[in-house]
Protein backbone atom coordinates (compact mmCIF):
# COMPACT_ATOMS: atom_id res chain seq x y z
CA UNK A 1 0.00 0.00 0.00
CA UNK A 2 1.39 3.41 -0.96
CA UNK A 3 1.41 6.51 1.19
CA UNK A 4 -1.33 7.98 -0.99
CA UNK A 5 -3.48 4.86 -0.57
CA UNK A 6 -3.12 4.98 3.22
CA UNK A 7 -4.18 8.60 3.44
CA UNK A 8 -0.98 9.54 5.31
CA UNK A 9 0.70 12.85 4.52
CA UNK A 10 4.25 12.94 3.22
CA UNK A 11 7.02 13.26 5.80
CA UNK A 12 8.23 16.91 5.95
CA UNK A 13 11.55 17.62 4.25
CA UNK A 14 14.85 17.96 6.05
CA UNK A 15 16.37 21.42 6.46
CA UNK A 16 17.83 22.47 3.12
CA UNK A 17 21.18 23.39 4.69
CA UNK A 18 21.90 19.74 5.53
CA UNK A 19 21.79 18.87 1.85
CA UNK A 20 23.80 21.92 0.79
CA UNK A 21 26.66 21.36 3.27
CA UNK A 22 27.03 17.59 2.94
CA UNK A 23 29.29 15.19 4.80
CA UNK A 24 33.01 15.32 5.45
CA UNK A 25 35.17 13.75 2.71
CA UNK A 26 37.86 13.16 5.34
CA UNK A 27 35.49 11.09 7.49
CA UNK A 28 34.40 9.15 4.42
CA UNK A 29 38.03 8.39 3.52
CA UNK A 30 38.72 7.28 7.10
CA UNK A 31 35.82 4.82 6.87
CA UNK A 32 37.16 3.56 3.55
CA UNK A 33 40.65 3.04 4.92
CA UNK A 34 39.80 1.62 8.36
CA UNK A 35 41.24 -1.80 7.46
CA UNK A 36 44.36 -2.66 9.49
CA UNK A 37 46.35 -3.41 6.33
CA UNK A 38 45.98 0.19 5.10
CA UNK A 39 48.72 2.70 5.93
CA UNK A 40 46.79 5.93 6.07
CA UNK A 41 48.27 9.41 5.84
CA UNK A 42 44.69 10.68 5.66
CA UNK A 43 43.41 11.13 9.19
CA UNK A 44 44.54 13.79 11.62
CA UNK A 45 44.77 11.20 14.38
CA UNK A 46 47.14 11.41 17.34
CA UNK A 47 49.32 8.34 17.85
CA UNK A 48 47.32 6.08 20.21
CA UNK A 49 50.40 4.35 21.62
CA UNK A 50 51.51 7.74 22.98
CA UNK A 51 48.35 8.33 25.02
CA UNK A 52 49.12 8.42 28.75
CA UNK A 53 46.45 5.81 29.43
CA UNK A 54 47.79 4.99 32.89
CA UNK A 55 47.84 8.60 34.00
CA UNK A 56 44.37 9.24 32.63
CA UNK A 57 42.99 6.09 34.25
CA UNK A 58 44.53 7.08 37.58
CA UNK A 59 42.87 10.50 37.31
CA UNK A 60 39.46 8.90 36.71
CA UNK A 61 40.02 6.45 39.57
CA UNK A 62 40.91 9.30 41.91
CA UNK A 63 37.90 11.49 41.21
CA UNK A 64 35.47 8.56 41.25
CA UNK A 65 36.95 7.30 44.51
CA UNK A 66 37.13 10.64 46.29
CA UNK A 67 34.08 12.57 45.08
CA UNK A 68 31.70 10.32 43.13
CA UNK A 69 28.57 12.25 44.12
CA UNK A 70 29.99 15.43 42.65
CA UNK A 71 31.63 14.14 39.47
CA UNK A 72 28.62 12.02 38.45
CA UNK A 73 26.16 14.89 38.96
CA UNK A 74 25.04 17.73 36.71
CA UNK A 75 27.45 20.65 36.57
CA UNK A 76 27.61 24.31 35.58
CA UNK A 77 27.59 25.25 31.91
CA UNK A 78 30.78 27.30 32.19
CA UNK A 79 32.81 24.28 33.27
CA UNK A 80 34.70 22.72 36.17
CA UNK A 81 36.38 25.53 38.17
CA UNK A 82 39.54 23.46 38.72
CA UNK A 83 39.88 22.70 35.02
CA UNK A 84 39.31 26.31 34.04
CA UNK A 85 41.90 27.42 36.59
CA UNK A 86 44.44 24.91 35.24
CA UNK A 87 43.90 25.99 31.62
CA UNK A 88 44.10 29.67 32.61
CA UNK A 89 47.38 29.04 34.42
CA UNK A 90 48.87 27.28 31.37
CA UNK A 91 47.82 30.14 29.08
CA UNK A 92 49.26 32.71 31.46
CA UNK A 93 52.55 30.79 31.68
CA UNK A 94 52.69 30.65 27.89
CA UNK A 95 52.34 34.42 27.58
CA UNK A 96 48.61 35.16 27.46
CA UNK A 97 47.40 36.41 30.87
CA UNK A 98 44.07 34.70 31.50
CA UNK A 99 41.72 34.28 34.43
CA UNK A 100 39.50 31.20 34.92
CA UNK A 101 36.40 33.37 34.49
CA UNK A 102 37.47 34.14 30.91
CA UNK A 103 37.07 30.50 29.85
CA UNK A 104 34.19 28.28 28.79
CA UNK A 105 34.75 24.51 28.67
CA UNK A 106 33.40 22.91 25.48
CA UNK A 107 32.94 19.49 23.94
CA UNK A 108 36.16 19.79 21.97
CA UNK A 109 37.09 22.94 20.07
CA UNK A 110 34.64 21.87 17.36
CA UNK A 111 31.78 22.64 19.72
CA UNK A 112 33.38 26.00 20.38
CA UNK A 113 33.09 26.74 16.65
CA UNK A 114 29.44 25.71 16.68
CA UNK A 115 28.67 27.88 19.71
CA UNK A 116 30.37 30.87 18.10
CA UNK A 117 28.41 30.34 14.90
CA UNK A 118 25.19 30.38 16.94
CA UNK A 119 26.24 33.46 18.90
CA UNK A 120 27.64 35.53 16.04
CA UNK A 121 26.10 34.57 12.71
CA UNK A 122 22.78 35.34 11.09
CA UNK A 123 21.92 33.54 7.84
CA UNK A 124 23.61 35.41 5.01
CA UNK A 125 26.35 36.97 7.14
CA UNK A 126 29.74 37.09 5.42
CA UNK A 127 32.79 35.45 6.95
CA UNK A 128 36.37 35.15 5.75
CA UNK A 129 38.54 32.04 5.96
CA UNK A 130 42.04 31.12 4.88
CA UNK A 131 42.20 29.24 1.62
CA UNK A 132 42.52 26.32 2.12
CA UNK A 133 41.14 25.95 5.65
CA UNK A 134 39.91 23.44 8.23
CA UNK A 135 37.17 21.43 6.55
CA UNK A 136 34.89 21.05 9.59
CA UNK A 137 34.89 24.83 10.05
CA UNK A 138 33.50 25.15 6.53
CA UNK A 139 30.80 22.66 7.49
CA UNK A 140 30.00 24.54 10.70
CA UNK A 141 29.73 27.95 9.04
CA UNK A 142 27.82 26.48 6.12
CA UNK A 143 25.20 25.01 8.45
CA UNK A 144 24.84 28.46 10.04
CA UNK A 145 23.91 29.83 6.62
CA UNK A 146 26.99 32.03 6.33
CA UNK A 147 28.39 33.39 3.09
CA UNK A 148 31.97 32.09 3.12
CA UNK A 149 34.69 33.97 1.23
CA UNK A 150 38.27 32.82 0.82
CA UNK A 151 40.93 35.33 1.88
CA UNK A 152 44.12 35.29 -0.22
CA UNK A 153 47.04 33.33 1.23
CA UNK A 154 50.59 32.37 0.34
CA UNK A 155 53.17 30.00 1.84
CA UNK A 156 53.12 32.01 5.10
CA UNK A 157 49.36 32.16 5.41
CA UNK A 158 46.90 35.04 5.13
CA UNK A 159 48.18 38.22 3.46
CA UNK A 160 47.24 41.30 5.51
CA UNK A 161 47.15 43.85 2.65
CA UNK A 162 44.83 41.64 0.61
CA UNK A 163 42.79 40.98 3.75
CA UNK A 164 42.35 44.71 4.36
CA UNK A 165 41.05 45.27 0.84
CA UNK A 166 38.73 42.28 1.08
CA UNK A 167 37.27 43.41 4.41
CA UNK A 168 36.65 46.87 2.97
CA UNK A 169 34.87 45.41 -0.04
CA UNK A 170 32.85 42.60 1.56
CA UNK A 171 32.17 43.89 5.11
CA UNK A 172 32.45 40.46 6.78
CA UNK A 173 31.47 39.84 10.39
CA UNK A 174 34.39 37.58 11.28
CA UNK A 175 37.67 36.06 10.18
CA UNK A 176 38.49 32.43 11.00
CA UNK A 177 42.18 31.55 11.39
CA UNK A 178 44.28 28.51 12.34
CA UNK A 179 47.59 30.35 12.81
CA UNK A 180 49.76 27.54 14.24
CA UNK A 181 50.60 24.51 12.06
CA UNK A 182 47.39 25.00 10.14
CA UNK A 183 45.08 22.20 9.15
CA UNK A 184 45.43 21.31 6.29
CA UNK A 185 48.66 23.04 5.23
CA UNK A 186 50.86 22.85 8.35
CA UNK A 187 51.96 26.48 7.85
CA UNK A 188 52.38 29.02 10.67
CA UNK A 189 51.40 32.69 10.42
CA UNK A 190 54.42 34.94 11.21
CA UNK A 191 54.21 37.45 14.05
CA UNK A 192 54.34 40.46 11.72
CA UNK A 193 51.26 39.21 9.92
CA UNK A 194 49.46 38.41 13.17
CA UNK A 195 49.95 41.98 14.31
CA UNK A 196 48.82 43.29 10.93
CA UNK A 197 45.70 41.09 11.02
CA UNK A 198 44.91 42.40 14.51
CA UNK A 199 45.28 45.97 13.24
CA UNK A 200 42.93 45.32 10.33
CA UNK A 201 40.34 43.78 12.67
CA UNK A 202 40.52 46.74 15.05
CA UNK A 203 40.30 49.36 12.31
CA UNK A 204 37.65 47.68 10.18
CA UNK A 205 35.48 46.24 12.96
CA UNK A 206 35.90 42.46 12.68
CA UNK A 207 35.68 39.47 14.98
CA UNK A 208 38.56 36.98 14.85
CA UNK A 209 38.21 33.30 15.70
CA UNK A 210 41.70 31.98 16.45
CA UNK A 211 41.63 28.18 16.46
CA UNK A 212 44.77 26.70 18.06
CA UNK A 213 44.55 22.93 18.63
CA UNK A 214 48.15 22.29 17.50
CA UNK A 215 50.13 25.12 19.16
CA UNK A 216 51.77 22.92 21.81
CA UNK A 217 53.07 20.51 19.16
CA UNK A 218 56.03 22.65 18.06
CA UNK A 219 59.17 20.76 16.95
CA UNK A 220 61.44 23.67 16.04
CA UNK A 221 61.61 27.43 16.28
CA UNK A 222 60.16 29.72 18.94
CA UNK A 223 56.46 30.00 19.84
CA UNK A 224 54.66 32.90 18.16
CA UNK A 225 52.37 35.24 20.08
CA UNK A 226 48.67 34.51 19.74
CA UNK A 227 46.60 36.96 17.70
CA UNK A 228 44.51 37.29 20.88
CA UNK A 229 47.53 38.92 22.53
CA UNK A 230 48.26 41.40 19.72
CA UNK A 231 47.43 45.08 20.15
CA UNK A 232 43.97 45.96 18.90
CA UNK A 233 42.65 42.41 18.88
CA UNK A 234 42.16 41.84 22.61
CA UNK A 235 38.47 42.77 22.65
CA UNK A 236 37.52 41.03 19.41
CA UNK A 237 39.43 37.73 19.33
CA UNK A 238 38.09 34.38 20.53
CA UNK A 239 40.78 31.76 21.16
CA UNK A 240 39.80 28.10 20.85
CA UNK A 241 41.82 25.03 21.76
CA UNK A 242 41.42 21.41 22.72
CA UNK A 243 42.79 18.58 24.82
CA UNK A 244 42.41 16.28 21.81
CA UNK A 245 46.00 16.68 20.60
CA UNK A 246 47.71 16.90 24.01
CA UNK A 247 45.81 14.27 26.05
CA UNK A 248 43.33 12.24 24.02
CA UNK A 249 40.63 13.10 21.46
CA UNK A 250 38.21 10.62 23.04
CA UNK A 251 37.86 12.96 26.03
CA UNK A 252 36.11 15.50 23.76
CA UNK A 253 37.29 18.40 25.90
CA UNK A 254 38.13 21.86 24.64
CA UNK A 255 37.81 25.46 25.74
CA UNK A 256 36.94 28.92 24.53
CA UNK A 257 38.55 32.17 25.71
CA UNK A 258 36.78 35.35 24.72
CA UNK A 259 35.30 38.72 25.68
CA UNK A 260 32.62 38.61 28.37
CA UNK A 261 29.55 39.49 26.29
CA UNK A 262 30.37 36.98 23.57
CA UNK A 263 31.32 34.34 26.11
CA UNK A 264 27.93 34.81 27.82
CA UNK A 265 26.17 34.37 24.47
CA UNK A 266 28.13 31.13 23.95
CA UNK A 267 27.07 29.94 27.43
CA UNK A 268 23.43 30.40 26.45
CA UNK A 269 24.02 28.57 23.16
CA UNK A 270 25.71 25.73 25.05
CA UNK A 271 22.82 25.46 27.50
CA UNK A 272 20.54 24.93 24.51
CA UNK A 273 22.94 22.39 22.99
CA UNK A 274 24.00 20.10 25.85
CA UNK A 275 23.59 21.91 29.22
CA UNK A 276 27.25 21.27 30.06
CA UNK A 277 30.28 19.19 29.13
CA UNK A 278 30.68 15.83 30.91
CA UNK A 279 31.30 16.46 34.62
CA UNK A 280 33.42 13.36 35.21
CA UNK A 281 35.58 13.94 32.15
CA UNK A 282 36.30 17.52 33.21
CA UNK A 283 37.10 16.44 36.76
CA UNK A 284 39.46 13.72 35.52
CA UNK A 285 41.23 16.15 33.18
CA UNK A 286 41.67 18.65 36.02
CA UNK A 287 43.03 15.91 38.25
CA UNK A 288 45.42 14.77 35.53
CA UNK A 289 46.77 18.31 35.15
CA UNK A 290 47.23 18.52 38.93
CA UNK A 291 48.90 15.12 39.42
CA UNK A 292 50.84 14.56 36.18
CA UNK A 293 53.49 16.46 34.25
CA UNK A 294 51.75 17.35 31.00
CA UNK A 295 54.80 19.22 29.71
CA UNK A 296 56.99 16.12 30.11
CA UNK A 297 54.37 14.04 28.31
CA UNK A 298 54.20 16.59 25.50
CA UNK A 299 57.99 16.51 25.15
CA UNK A 300 57.76 12.77 24.46
CA UNK A 301 54.96 13.30 21.96
CA UNK A 302 56.82 16.08 20.15
CA UNK A 303 59.98 13.99 19.88
CA UNK A 304 58.01 11.14 18.31
CA UNK A 305 56.13 13.40 15.93
CA UNK A 306 59.32 15.19 14.86
CA UNK A 307 60.89 11.85 13.97
CA UNK A 308 57.78 10.86 12.00
CA UNK A 309 57.63 14.18 10.17
CA UNK A 310 61.27 13.76 9.19
CA UNK A 311 60.61 10.21 7.96
CA UNK A 312 57.79 11.46 5.76
CA UNK A 313 59.87 14.33 4.40
CA UNK A 314 62.79 12.01 3.69
CA UNK A 315 60.74 9.79 1.40
CA UNK A 316 58.50 12.22 -0.46
CA UNK A 317 60.91 12.87 -3.34
CA UNK A 318 60.76 9.20 -4.30
CA UNK A 319 57.06 8.74 -3.52
CA UNK A 320 55.51 11.65 -5.41
CA UNK A 321 55.74 12.27 -9.16
CA UNK A 322 58.66 14.34 -10.43
CA UNK A 323 57.88 18.03 -10.22
CA UNK A 324 55.85 17.75 -7.00
CA UNK A 325 56.38 20.21 -4.15
CA UNK A 326 55.72 20.22 -0.41
CA UNK A 327 56.40 22.25 2.73
CA UNK A 328 58.28 21.53 5.97
CA UNK A 329 56.06 22.37 8.96
CA UNK A 330 57.65 23.34 12.27
CA UNK A 331 55.09 21.33 14.22
CA UNK A 332 51.56 20.03 14.24
CA UNK A 333 50.32 16.95 12.41
CA UNK A 334 50.22 17.72 8.67
CA UNK A 335 52.19 18.73 5.64
CA UNK A 336 50.82 20.00 2.35
CA UNK A 337 51.92 18.72 -1.03
CA UNK A 338 51.16 19.60 -4.63
CA UNK A 339 51.45 17.23 -7.55
CA UNK A 340 52.56 18.58 -10.94
CA UNK A 341 49.98 20.51 -12.95
CA UNK A 342 47.57 18.20 -14.70
CA UNK A 343 47.42 15.71 -11.83
CA UNK A 344 44.20 15.29 -9.86
CA UNK A 345 44.71 14.00 -6.31
CA UNK A 346 41.04 13.03 -5.97
CA UNK A 347 41.07 10.99 -9.18
CA UNK A 348 44.30 9.26 -8.12
CA UNK A 349 43.10 8.32 -4.64
CA UNK A 350 41.45 4.99 -5.69
CA UNK A 351 44.82 3.88 -7.11
CA UNK A 352 46.42 4.60 -3.76
CA UNK A 353 43.70 2.80 -1.80
CA UNK A 354 44.13 -0.20 -4.10
CA UNK A 355 47.77 -0.25 -2.92
CA UNK A 356 46.58 -0.07 0.73
CA UNK A 357 47.74 3.50 1.31
CA UNK A 358 45.72 6.70 1.61
CA UNK A 359 45.92 10.49 1.78
CA UNK A 360 43.36 13.30 1.74
CA UNK A 361 42.89 15.22 -1.52
CA UNK A 362 43.24 18.94 -0.97
CA UNK A 363 40.27 20.15 -3.02
CA UNK A 364 37.58 19.92 -0.26
CA UNK A 365 39.57 22.25 2.00
CA UNK A 366 39.18 25.23 -0.35
CA UNK A 367 36.44 27.79 0.13
CA UNK A 368 37.47 29.43 -3.14
CA UNK A 369 38.61 27.82 -6.36
CA UNK A 370 40.07 24.41 -5.43
CA UNK A 371 43.48 23.23 -6.55
CA UNK A 372 42.94 19.59 -7.63
CA UNK A 373 46.67 18.81 -7.55
CA UNK A 374 47.00 19.34 -3.78
CA UNK A 375 46.88 16.78 -0.98
CA UNK A 376 47.25 16.65 2.79
CA UNK A 377 49.51 14.10 4.45
CA UNK A 378 49.43 13.37 8.19
CA UNK A 379 52.60 11.98 9.75
CA UNK A 380 51.55 11.33 13.36
CA UNK A 381 49.78 7.98 13.36
CA UNK A 382 52.50 5.68 12.02
CA UNK A 383 56.06 4.80 13.01
CA UNK A 384 58.96 5.81 10.74
CA UNK A 385 59.18 2.22 9.43
CA UNK A 386 55.46 2.19 8.62
CA UNK A 387 55.77 5.60 6.97
CA UNK A 388 58.57 4.28 4.73
CA UNK A 389 56.38 1.31 3.77
CA UNK A 390 53.45 3.62 3.08
CA UNK A 391 55.55 5.89 0.88
CA UNK A 392 56.75 2.89 -1.10
CA UNK A 393 53.12 1.94 -1.73
CA UNK A 394 52.28 5.54 -2.63
CA UNK A 395 55.13 5.64 -5.14
CA UNK A 396 53.75 2.58 -6.91
CA UNK A 397 50.28 4.12 -6.97
CA UNK A 398 51.23 7.58 -8.24
CA UNK A 399 54.17 6.77 -10.51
Amino acid sequence: MTTADSGAAAVPALAARTAVVGGSPVREILALTARPDVISFAGGLPAPELFDAEGIRAAYDAVLRESPRQVLQYSTTEGDPSLRAAVAARLTTRGLPTGPEELLVTGGSQQGLSLLASALLEPGDTILVEDPTYLAALQCFGLAGARIIAAPTDADGIMPDALDALVAAERPKLLYLVPNFQNPTGRTLPLTRRRAVAEVAARRGLWIIEDDPYGELRFSGEPVQWVAGCAGAEDRTVLLSSFSKVLAPGLRLGWLRGPAALRRACVIAKQAADLHTSTVDQAAAARYLADCDLDAHLATVRDAYRERRDALLAGLADALPAGSSWNRPDGGMFLWARLPSGHDATALLPQAVARNVAYVPGAPFFAGHPDPATLRLSFTTHTPAEIADGLNRLSKALN
